[in-house]
């Protein structure tokens, strides 16, 4: 038998460039370039549309420099669970797993990776359509069908699972390459579309730029919104952008194989959300220079950057945004499958997920949690169902990202002398002020759109009886240890 001291351990092999290249490369996956039309939509204008994505960059850099002092205080694997339990209790932290188990991480995972294969459809290799249905059946009321997108998901989830369990090393350099890569292609598409901005669109979106109404998917007018109702439509529409930030937080998880993570951490989300807010925005803006509103809402299939593309490049366009989107999500998903497993391998070092999950293997890595996670998020791939899924997302992240900040005010508290690197940006206000929007976010989505709400309540919900019983069992392995 290996003991304790033989057993392999993490290695502090990540820099602040790798570090500011996960948060970078796992919040940037195929968002930006389709879920502008369903904002439009709903807010109907120019400036509503980039206010949207201003107020989600604002909420993001806000709850990044918050979480750089919690990362500082405690610069190890498991980062958000990691801070939920050390701030309230070990019941809170599993839920907060639970629901990063269940659908935030790898219902993500599966997302990105269907994406990946919806356009490099584009591409015409034949075989990986949505349209082409390999297998169809009928389950009770619904309808099963598996397509050749959902198996090349499911390769590409398997091939990058497999990447990362060689090591950290070898999952780093996939993620550098392929962040620095889309960085620059998103840069290059944002500067020629500048450069081909029509003065005649850029002035009739920017000359009515605040007049808030909804727009149909047929773009037809919807007709403006009274106050209460403006509200709904803003929350709804930052659902969208939100999930395109969201992920931010995974670099928090690979804190145990961090050089310096007092420092790094905190630094590398500034950096990467900074970053990656800075592109959106004008990303956005660009969009509004090549497309009129309208155009923006009913682009086919929600595929906004396409439609500009075919304006900047003509035909080629196509391919182009194809293209950026495949190397955008490849490198998005092995960064969301790299971090992941770091949050089981915690949990299940404090005894609340399975014991194999705690385990390293002889790549210094978490290849068993890895494994599972792939398992998960291949289901999920096959179900159909993580576009449901995800519309529950930002709501739950939102919810455990202000339990999580309003932690930093509880752990002032109650470890005033515990030691901090570095303290959370513009405290008190900044963070308060980030408390109030999420709550404001939640609330409005729990009365505007609760679709979005409860499904993803009664997944977090769900672990509560799993905890208790997963607590007795363990309660009752240790007594078996004891007698024997």
């Amino acid at each position: 038998m290996i003991s304790e001291t033989q057993q392999p351990k993490l290695k502090h092999e990540l820099g602040l460039l790798d570090g500011t290249m996960l948060v970078a490369g796992s919040m940037i996956g195929s968002g930006i370039f389709i879920v502008s039309a369903d904002i439009t939509r709903n807010v109907g204008s120019a400036g509503w549309l980039i206010f949207v994505w201003a107020i989600t960059g604002f909420m993001t850099i806000t709850a990044a420099v918050s979480y750089g002092e919690l990362s500082g205080m405690f610069p190890k694997a498991g980062g958000q669970y990691v801070y939920l339990k050390e701030a309230y209790n070990k019941l809170t932290g599993f839920l907060y797993g639970w629901s990063f188990f269940a659908v935030i991480q790898t219902g993500t995972i599966a997302a990105v990776g269907v994406a990946f294969s919806k356009f490099a459809a584009y591409l015409h290799l034949p075989g990986i359509s949505e349209d082409n249905i390999l297998f169809a059946t009928d389950i009770g009321s619904w309808h099963f069908t598996i397509s050749g997108a959902q198996l090349v998901a499911i390769v590409v989830i398997i091939f990058l699972t497999f990447i990362n369990t060689r090591g950290v090393k070898t999952g780093k350099l996939v993620q550098n390459t392929f962040t620095l890569t889309k960085l620059l292609s998103l840069f290059g598409l944002i500067v020629f579309g500048l450069l081909a901005i029509k003065g005649d669109i850029w002035h009739a979106n920017w000359g009515d730029a605040w007049n808030i109404h909804k727009i149909n998917k047929d773009g037809s007018f919807g007709g403006n919104y009274i106050m209460a109702a403006a509200l709904g439509a803003i929350a709804a529409s930052m659902v969208g952008s939100i999930f395109s930030s969201d992920a931010w937080n995974n670099v928090t998880f690979i804190a145990g194989e961090m050089n310096n993570p007092k420092r790094n951490i905190g630094l590398s989300l500034f950096f990467g959300t900074l970053i990656v807010s800075i592109i959106y925005i004008s990303a956005n803006v660009m969009y509004t220079g090549v497309l009129s509103i309208h155009d923006i809402a009913t682009a086919p299939k929600d595929r906004v950057a396409v439609s500009a593309a075919h304006v900047i490049f003509g035909n080629a366009g196509t391919y182009v945004i194809a293209v950026m989107i495949m190397i955008s999500t490849f490198g998005c998903n092995n960064g969301l499958v790299m971090a992941g497993a770091r949050v089981y391998y915690t949990m299940a070092k404090d005894g609340l997920f399975f014991k194999r999950v705690g385990t390293l293997n002889k790549f210094a890595v978490p290849g068993f949690g890895l494994w599972i996670q792939a398992l998960v998020a291949s289901i999920l791939c096959l179900s159909g169902k993580y576009g449901d899924l995800l519309d529950m997302i930002s709501f739950v992240a939102v919810l455990f990202y202000v339990l999580t900040i309003v932690g930093i005010f509880i752990l002032r508290k109650r470890q005033p002398d515990t030691e901090r690197p570095y303290k959370a940006f513009g405290y008190p206000i900044l963070p308060a002020i980030y408390v109030i929007m999420g709550i404001a976010f939640c609330i409005l989505l729990i009365i505007y759109k609760p679709q979005f709400t409860w499904p993803g309540l009664i997944i977090v919900l769900i672990g509560i009886p799993i905890y208790y019983i997963s607590q007795r069992n363990s309660k009752n392995e240790d007594q078996a240890d004891l007698t024997t």
